[in-house]
Protein backbone atom coordinates (compact mmCIF):
# COMPACT_ATOMS: atom_id res chain seq x y z
CA UNK A 1 0.00 0.00 0.00
CA UNK A 2 1.82 3.58 -1.11
CA UNK A 3 1.33 5.72 2.10
CA UNK A 4 0.55 9.43 1.48
CA UNK A 5 1.96 12.01 3.75
CA UNK A 6 -1.98 12.96 4.73
CA UNK A 7 -2.12 9.45 5.79
CA UNK A 8 1.02 9.26 8.34
CA UNK A 9 -1.12 10.83 11.82
CA UNK A 10 -3.81 8.63 11.22
CA UNK A 11 -1.91 5.35 11.11
CA UNK A 12 0.13 6.29 13.94
CA UNK A 13 -3.03 7.01 16.05
CA UNK A 14 -4.75 3.90 14.50
CA UNK A 15 -1.72 2.05 15.97
CA UNK A 16 -0.34 1.30 12.64
CA UNK A 17 2.47 3.68 12.23
CA UNK A 18 4.41 3.80 8.90
CA UNK A 19 6.82 6.10 7.65
CA UNK A 20 8.37 8.26 4.37
CA UNK A 21 11.67 8.12 3.51
CA UNK A 22 12.68 12.05 2.40
CA UNK A 23 16.17 11.49 -0.23
CA UNK A 24 17.61 14.88 0.58
CA UNK A 25 20.36 14.84 -2.62
CA UNK A 26 20.37 16.57 -5.87
CA UNK A 27 22.84 13.72 -7.53
CA UNK A 28 21.77 12.66 -10.78
CA UNK A 29 22.69 8.99 -9.27
CA UNK A 30 20.50 9.22 -5.84
CA UNK A 31 17.67 10.55 -7.51
CA UNK A 32 17.59 7.40 -10.12
CA UNK A 33 17.68 4.78 -7.87
CA UNK A 34 15.14 6.66 -5.70
CA UNK A 35 13.14 6.58 -8.66
CA UNK A 36 13.67 3.09 -9.44
CA UNK A 37 12.97 2.03 -6.02
CA UNK A 38 9.70 3.66 -6.15
CA UNK A 39 8.55 1.87 -9.36
CA UNK A 40 9.91 -1.47 -7.65
CA UNK A 41 8.32 -1.01 -4.34
CA UNK A 42 5.35 1.17 -5.32
CA UNK A 43 5.64 3.80 -2.70
CA UNK A 44 5.74 7.21 -2.06
CA UNK A 45 9.10 9.07 -3.77
CA UNK A 46 9.79 12.44 -1.37
CA UNK A 47 12.48 13.85 -3.08
CA UNK A 48 13.38 17.15 -1.37
CA UNK A 49 15.75 19.84 -1.96
CA UNK A 50 17.64 22.78 0.41
CA UNK A 51 17.63 26.49 0.13
CA UNK A 52 21.10 26.50 -0.27
CA UNK A 53 21.23 23.82 -2.57
CA UNK A 54 18.31 25.03 -4.86
CA UNK A 55 16.50 28.45 -4.75
CA UNK A 56 15.49 31.11 -7.17
CA UNK A 57 19.16 32.34 -7.24
CA UNK A 58 20.36 28.86 -8.37
CA UNK A 59 22.02 27.50 -5.18
CA UNK A 60 25.24 25.87 -5.28
CA UNK A 61 23.94 23.32 -7.57
CA UNK A 62 23.22 26.34 -9.69
CA UNK A 63 19.86 24.78 -10.35
CA UNK A 64 16.65 27.08 -9.49
CA UNK A 65 13.26 24.85 -8.22
CA UNK A 66 11.53 24.78 -11.74
CA UNK A 67 15.08 22.94 -12.94
CA UNK A 68 15.31 20.61 -10.04
CA UNK A 69 11.43 19.92 -10.65
CA UNK A 70 12.51 18.92 -14.24
CA UNK A 71 15.77 17.25 -14.03
CA UNK A 72 13.13 14.75 -11.30
CA UNK A 73 10.37 14.58 -14.03
CA UNK A 74 13.10 13.69 -16.69
CA UNK A 75 14.52 10.58 -14.43
CA UNK A 76 10.96 9.41 -13.38
CA UNK A 77 10.29 9.54 -17.06
CA UNK A 78 13.06 7.72 -18.33
CA UNK A 79 12.63 5.11 -15.36
CA UNK A 80 8.47 5.29 -15.79
CA UNK A 81 7.59 6.06 -12.33
CA UNK A 82 4.46 8.28 -12.63
CA UNK A 83 4.94 11.81 -11.24
CA UNK A 84 1.50 11.43 -8.96
CA UNK A 85 3.72 8.94 -7.39
CA UNK A 86 6.55 11.73 -6.70
CA UNK A 87 6.26 14.34 -4.20
CA UNK A 88 9.21 17.36 -4.43
CA UNK A 89 9.86 19.25 -1.13
CA UNK A 90 11.44 22.60 -0.29
CA UNK A 91 13.75 22.33 3.21
CA UNK A 92 14.47 24.82 5.35
CA UNK A 93 12.28 27.34 3.18
CA UNK A 94 13.37 30.52 4.76
CA UNK A 95 16.10 33.55 4.88
CA UNK A 96 18.95 31.38 5.64
CA UNK A 97 21.18 31.80 2.31
CA UNK A 98 20.54 35.35 2.57
CA UNK A 99 21.12 35.61 6.90
CA UNK A 100 24.09 37.84 6.71
CA UNK A 101 21.99 40.44 5.16
CA UNK A 102 18.91 42.80 7.41
CA UNK A 103 15.97 40.95 8.50
CA UNK A 104 13.52 42.30 5.85
CA UNK A 105 16.40 41.77 2.67
CA UNK A 106 16.65 38.37 4.15
CA UNK A 107 12.60 37.96 3.88
CA UNK A 108 12.26 39.24 0.78
CA UNK A 109 14.22 36.91 -0.79
CA UNK A 110 12.68 33.75 1.02
CA UNK A 111 9.55 34.99 -0.13
CA UNK A 112 10.87 35.05 -3.76
CA UNK A 113 12.22 31.53 -3.02
CA UNK A 114 9.21 29.89 -1.38
CA UNK A 115 7.37 31.51 -4.55
CA UNK A 116 10.05 29.93 -6.78
CA UNK A 117 9.39 26.53 -5.13
CA UNK A 118 5.48 26.64 -5.30
CA UNK A 119 5.16 27.27 -8.69
CA UNK A 120 7.78 24.49 -9.30
CA UNK A 121 5.32 22.34 -8.49
CA UNK A 122 6.85 21.15 -4.83
CA UNK A 123 4.10 20.78 -2.13
CA UNK A 124 5.92 19.61 0.87
CA UNK A 125 7.48 22.90 2.25
CA UNK A 126 9.22 23.19 5.56
CA UNK A 127 9.10 26.66 7.02
CA UNK A 128 12.36 27.71 8.57
CA UNK A 129 12.57 31.14 9.67
CA UNK A 130 14.24 30.48 12.69
CA UNK A 131 17.69 31.69 12.12
CA UNK A 132 18.95 35.27 12.70
CA UNK A 133 19.67 37.96 10.17
CA UNK A 134 22.34 40.62 10.28
CA UNK A 135 22.16 42.31 14.16
CA UNK A 136 19.92 39.33 15.29
CA UNK A 137 20.68 36.36 17.52
CA UNK A 138 21.71 33.26 16.39
CA UNK A 139 18.71 31.71 16.79
CA UNK A 140 14.99 33.36 17.20
CA UNK A 141 12.45 32.79 19.84
CA UNK A 142 9.04 30.89 19.11
CA UNK A 143 7.37 33.94 18.50
CA UNK A 144 9.77 36.05 15.84
CA UNK A 145 9.96 32.50 13.94
CA UNK A 146 6.71 31.56 13.89
CA UNK A 147 5.46 35.35 12.45
CA UNK A 148 8.12 34.84 10.10
CA UNK A 149 6.97 31.47 9.23
CA UNK A 150 3.53 32.39 8.62
CA UNK A 151 4.43 35.74 6.40
CA UNK A 152 6.27 32.92 4.26
CA UNK A 153 3.38 30.23 4.41
CA UNK A 154 0.88 33.03 2.59
CA UNK A 155 3.12 33.75 -0.11
CA UNK A 156 3.17 29.88 -0.60
CA UNK A 157 -0.79 29.88 -0.52
CA UNK A 158 -1.33 32.69 -2.70
CA UNK A 159 1.01 31.26 -5.53
CA UNK A 160 -0.51 27.49 -5.26
CA UNK A 161 -3.93 29.49 -5.44
CA UNK A 162 -2.72 31.12 -8.59
CA UNK A 163 -1.63 27.96 -9.98
CA UNK A 164 -4.76 25.33 -8.84
CA UNK A 165 -4.41 21.64 -8.18
CA UNK A 166 -3.05 20.63 -4.71
CA UNK A 167 -2.15 23.31 -1.36
CA UNK A 168 0.51 22.98 0.30
CA UNK A 169 1.77 20.88 2.97
CA UNK A 170 4.01 22.70 5.64
CA UNK A 171 6.23 21.34 8.29
CA UNK A 172 7.20 23.52 10.89
CA UNK A 173 9.96 23.35 13.63
CA UNK A 174 13.46 23.96 13.10
CA UNK A 175 15.43 22.16 16.19
CA UNK A 176 17.65 19.90 14.01
CA UNK A 177 21.18 18.81 13.52
CA UNK A 178 23.75 21.07 12.17
CA UNK A 179 22.85 20.60 8.43
CA UNK A 180 25.37 17.79 7.02
CA UNK A 181 26.19 16.34 10.16
CA UNK A 182 28.27 18.04 13.13
CA UNK A 183 31.99 18.34 12.93
CA UNK A 184 33.29 16.89 15.93
CA UNK A 185 32.86 13.64 17.34
CA UNK A 186 29.65 13.11 19.37
CA UNK A 187 29.08 11.63 22.52
CA UNK A 188 25.18 12.42 23.30
CA UNK A 189 22.68 14.26 21.82
CA UNK A 190 19.38 15.07 23.59
CA UNK A 191 15.92 15.03 22.38
CA UNK A 192 13.59 18.09 22.16
CA UNK A 193 12.24 19.34 25.20
CA UNK A 194 8.65 18.05 25.48
CA UNK A 195 7.37 21.12 26.65
CA UNK A 196 9.25 23.54 24.14
CA UNK A 197 7.76 21.18 21.24
CA UNK A 198 4.58 21.96 22.18
CA UNK A 199 5.02 25.29 22.78
CA UNK A 200 6.40 25.76 19.21
CA UNK A 201 2.75 23.66 18.16
CA UNK A 202 1.00 26.19 20.13
CA UNK A 203 2.92 29.16 18.89
CA UNK A 204 2.26 28.44 15.06
CA UNK A 205 -1.35 27.80 15.84
CA UNK A 206 -1.64 31.20 17.33
CA UNK A 207 0.10 33.13 14.39
CA UNK A 208 -1.56 31.35 11.64
CA UNK A 209 -5.07 32.02 13.03
CA UNK A 210 -4.24 35.62 13.30
CA UNK A 211 -3.35 35.79 10.10
CA UNK A 212 -6.44 34.20 8.78
CA UNK A 213 -4.34 31.66 7.87
CA UNK A 214 -6.25 28.65 9.84
CA UNK A 215 -6.46 26.43 7.10
CA UNK A 216 -3.16 26.58 6.37
CA UNK A 217 -2.45 25.34 9.74
CA UNK A 218 -4.70 22.75 8.79
CA UNK A 219 -2.27 21.29 6.41
CA UNK A 220 0.78 21.10 8.75
CA UNK A 221 1.32 17.71 9.15
CA UNK A 222 4.64 17.64 10.87
CA UNK A 223 6.98 19.29 13.57
CA UNK A 224 10.81 18.88 13.22
CA UNK A 225 12.51 17.88 16.64
CA UNK A 226 15.68 16.66 17.49
CA UNK A 227 14.67 12.64 18.78
CA UNK A 228 18.28 12.35 19.90
CA UNK A 229 20.31 11.16 16.94
CA UNK A 230 23.14 12.33 14.55
CA UNK A 231 26.22 12.09 12.86
CA UNK A 232 28.89 13.75 12.81
CA UNK A 233 32.70 13.36 11.00
CA UNK A 234 33.55 10.50 12.39
CA UNK A 235 30.50 8.60 14.10
CA UNK A 236 26.93 8.19 14.69
CA UNK A 237 24.74 8.77 17.94
CA UNK A 238 21.83 5.74 17.41
CA UNK A 239 18.86 6.74 18.41
CA UNK A 240 17.90 5.87 22.53
CA UNK A 241 14.35 5.08 22.41
CA UNK A 242 14.36 5.20 25.68
CA UNK A 243 15.49 8.84 25.98
CA UNK A 244 12.81 9.90 23.50
CA UNK A 245 9.42 8.45 24.91
CA UNK A 246 8.53 11.79 26.38
CA UNK A 247 8.65 13.66 23.55
CA UNK A 248 6.82 11.07 21.63
CA UNK A 249 4.30 11.24 23.94
CA UNK A 250 3.46 14.90 22.63
CA UNK A 251 1.61 13.41 19.93
CA UNK A 252 -0.89 12.10 21.94
CA UNK A 253 -2.89 15.09 22.09
CA UNK A 254 -1.64 16.36 18.70
CA UNK A 255 -3.99 13.36 17.01
CA UNK A 256 -2.91 15.22 13.06
CA UNK A 257 0.75 15.61 13.18
CA UNK A 258 3.89 13.35 12.91
CA UNK A 259 7.19 14.39 13.90
CA UNK A 260 10.13 14.86 11.09
CA UNK A 261 13.47 13.34 11.85
CA UNK A 262 16.24 15.26 10.24
CA UNK A 263 19.91 13.61 10.16
CA UNK A 264 18.45 9.73 10.16
CA UNK A 265 21.86 8.72 8.13
CA UNK A 266 24.07 5.59 9.18
CA UNK A 267 21.29 4.99 11.82
CA UNK A 268 20.56 1.24 10.13
CA UNK A 269 16.66 -0.20 9.70
CA UNK A 270 16.38 -1.24 13.36
CA UNK A 271 16.63 2.35 14.72
CA UNK A 272 14.92 3.85 11.75
CA UNK A 273 11.82 1.12 12.59
CA UNK A 274 12.02 2.44 15.99
CA UNK A 275 11.65 5.96 15.07
CA UNK A 276 8.85 4.95 12.39
CA UNK A 277 7.01 3.48 15.64
CA UNK A 278 7.55 6.23 17.90
CA UNK A 279 5.64 9.13 15.82
CA UNK A 280 8.69 9.98 13.92
CA UNK A 281 7.46 8.96 10.34
CA UNK A 282 9.21 11.00 8.08
CA UNK A 283 13.17 10.18 7.83
CA UNK A 284 15.36 12.31 6.01
CA UNK A 285 18.13 10.94 4.49
CA UNK A 286 20.91 12.95 2.50
CA UNK A 287 24.85 12.71 3.06
CA UNK A 288 24.65 8.67 3.43
CA UNK A 289 23.34 8.17 0.21
CA UNK A 290 26.14 10.38 -1.57
CA UNK A 291 28.42 8.55 1.02
CA UNK A 292 27.86 4.84 -0.40
CA UNK A 293 28.04 6.77 -3.95
CA UNK A 294 31.58 7.81 -3.71
CA UNK A 295 31.87 4.91 -1.43
CA UNK A 296 31.27 2.97 -4.70
CA UNK A 297 32.70 4.96 -7.03
CA UNK A 298 36.16 4.69 -5.46
CA UNK A 299 36.01 1.01 -5.20
CA UNK A 300 35.30 0.54 -8.74
CA UNK A 301 38.24 3.21 -9.40
CA UNK A 302 40.70 0.50 -7.48
CA UNK A 303 39.16 -2.50 -9.44
CA UNK A 304 40.10 -0.10 -12.67
CA UNK A 305 43.52 0.43 -11.54
CA UNK A 306 44.24 -3.32 -11.26
CA UNK A 307 42.18 -4.86 -14.10
CA UNK A 308 42.93 -2.24 -17.07
CA UNK A 309 46.14 -1.50 -18.26
CA UNK A 310 46.25 2.12 -18.82
CA UNK A 311 44.00 3.13 -16.62
CA UNK A 312 46.31 4.58 -13.78
CA UNK A 313 46.65 4.38 -10.25
CA UNK A 314 42.88 5.37 -9.14
CA UNK A 315 42.56 8.60 -11.02
CA UNK A 316 39.48 9.56 -10.20
CA UNK A 317 40.59 9.75 -6.03
CA UNK A 318 43.34 12.10 -7.91
CA UNK A 319 40.90 13.97 -9.50
CA UNK A 320 38.60 15.01 -6.25
CA UNK A 321 41.91 15.49 -4.30
CA UNK A 322 43.37 18.24 -6.37
CA UNK A 323 39.78 19.83 -6.77
CA UNK A 324 39.06 20.03 -3.01
CA UNK A 325 42.20 21.48 -2.08
CA UNK A 326 41.99 23.85 -5.12
CA UNK A 327 38.62 24.90 -4.07
CA UNK A 328 38.50 24.38 -0.04
CA UNK A 329 35.91 26.38 0.74
CA UNK A 330 32.98 23.16 1.45
CA UNK A 331 35.21 21.64 3.48
CA UNK A 332 37.99 23.77 5.56
CA UNK A 333 35.96 25.02 7.94
CA UNK A 334 34.40 21.68 8.72
CA UNK A 335 37.11 19.49 9.09
CA UNK A 336 40.27 20.17 11.69
CA UNK A 337 42.99 18.22 13.18
CA UNK A 338 45.98 17.59 11.04
CA UNK A 339 46.63 17.58 7.57
CA UNK A 340 46.82 14.00 7.44
CA UNK A 341 43.62 14.00 9.57
CA UNK A 342 41.79 16.85 7.33
CA UNK A 343 43.49 14.33 3.98
CA UNK A 344 41.07 11.40 5.15
CA UNK A 345 37.82 13.67 5.80
CA UNK A 346 38.14 15.07 2.48
CA UNK A 347 37.13 11.73 1.29
CA UNK A 348 35.54 9.70 3.97
CA UNK A 349 34.00 11.97 6.17
CA UNK A 350 30.40 10.97 7.63
CA UNK A 351 28.99 14.37 6.51
CA UNK A 352 30.57 13.66 2.97
CA UNK A 353 30.98 17.04 2.13
CA UNK A 354 32.93 15.53 -1.03
CA UNK A 355 29.39 15.91 -2.55
CA UNK A 356 29.42 19.15 -3.38
CA UNK A 357 32.59 19.01 -5.59
CA UNK A 358 30.67 15.81 -8.10
CA UNK A 359 29.45 18.49 -10.20
CA UNK A 360 32.77 20.23 -11.27
CA UNK A 361 33.69 19.29 -14.65
CA UNK A 362 36.90 17.55 -14.17
CA UNK A 363 34.71 15.61 -11.53
CA UNK A 364 32.81 14.05 -14.40
CA UNK A 365 35.18 14.09 -16.38
CA UNK A 366 36.56 11.39 -14.37
CA UNK A 367 33.53 9.66 -12.86
CA UNK A 368 32.57 9.28 -16.81
CA UNK A 369 35.74 8.27 -17.66
CA UNK A 370 35.91 5.19 -14.93
CA UNK A 371 32.25 4.07 -16.55
CA UNK A 372 33.42 4.29 -19.84
CA UNK A 373 36.98 2.11 -18.67
CA UNK A 374 34.82 -0.54 -17.14
CA UNK A 375 31.60 -0.92 -18.93
CA UNK A 376 31.66 -4.47 -20.28
CA UNK A 377 34.61 -5.45 -18.95
CA UNK A 378 34.60 -9.33 -16.64
CA UNK A 379 36.10 -8.65 -13.14
CA UNK A 380 37.27 -11.70 -11.75
CA UNK A 381 35.49 -11.97 -8.34
CA UNK A 382 39.01 -12.34 -6.43
CA UNK A 383 39.41 -8.40 -7.41
CA UNK A 384 35.44 -7.75 -6.36
CA UNK A 385 37.02 -9.87 -3.25
CA UNK A 386 39.44 -7.36 -2.80
CA UNK A 387 38.24 -4.01 -3.54
CA UNK A 388 34.27 -4.49 -2.79
CA UNK A 389 33.55 -7.77 -1.33
CA UNK A 390 29.68 -7.45 -1.50
CA UNK A 391 29.30 -6.75 -4.95
CA UNK A 392 30.80 -10.31 -6.42
CA UNK A 393 27.90 -11.45 -6.94
CA UNK A 394 28.60 -9.09 -10.89
CA UNK A 395 31.58 -10.66 -11.08
CA UNK A 396 32.38 -13.15 -14.37
CA UNK A 397 29.96 -10.72 -16.45
CA UNK A 398 30.06 -8.02 -18.69
CA UNK A 399 30.19 -5.24 -16.50
CA UNK A 400 27.68 -2.48 -16.57
CA UNK A 401 29.07 -0.43 -14.13
CA UNK A 402 25.98 2.52 -13.79
CA UNK A 403 23.87 -0.44 -12.35
CA UNK A 404 26.24 -1.27 -10.31
CA UNK A 405 26.07 2.55 -8.41
CA UNK A 406 22.58 1.89 -8.70
CA UNK A 407 22.55 -0.68 -6.60
CA UNK A 408 24.74 0.61 -3.69
CA UNK A 409 22.59 3.37 -3.53
CA UNK A 410 19.18 1.27 -3.45
CA UNK A 411 20.87 -0.97 -0.29
CA UNK A 412 20.51 2.05 1.72
CA UNK A 413 16.82 2.74 0.36
CA UNK A 414 16.02 -0.68 0.96
CA UNK A 415 16.81 -0.29 4.77
CA UNK A 416 14.73 2.80 5.03
CA UNK A 417 11.93 1.47 3.17
CA UNK A 418 12.25 -1.98 5.68
CA UNK A 419 12.09 0.58 8.33
CA UNK A 420 9.32 3.07 7.16
CA UNK A 421 6.88 -0.30 6.28
CA UNK A 422 7.04 -2.05 9.58
CA UNK A 423 4.65 -0.38 11.83
CA UNK A 424 3.70 -0.90 15.06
Amino acid sequence: MRIELDQLAALRTAGTPRGITSVCSAHPVVLRAALRHGVATGATVLIEATCNQVNHQGGYTGMVPADFAALVQQIAAEEVCPMDQVILGGDHLGPNPWRDRPAEEALAEAEKMIAAYVAAGFRKIHLDASMGCLGEPVALDDEATARRAVRLAAVAERVAREQGGAMPRYIIGTEVPPPGGADHTLHEVPPTDPKAARETIAVHRRMFAAAGLADAMDRVIGVVVQPGVEFGNHNVIPYARAKAQALAHVLDTESALVFEAHSTDYQGTAPLSELVQDGFAILKVGPELTFVLREALYALDLIASDLIPGYGDRPLRATMERIMLDAPGEWERHYTGSPAVQAVLRHYSLSDRIRYYWVQPAAMQAVDRLMAALKGQSVPMPLFWQHWPDANRFSDTPLDPDALLIWRVTQCLDSYHAACSLGG
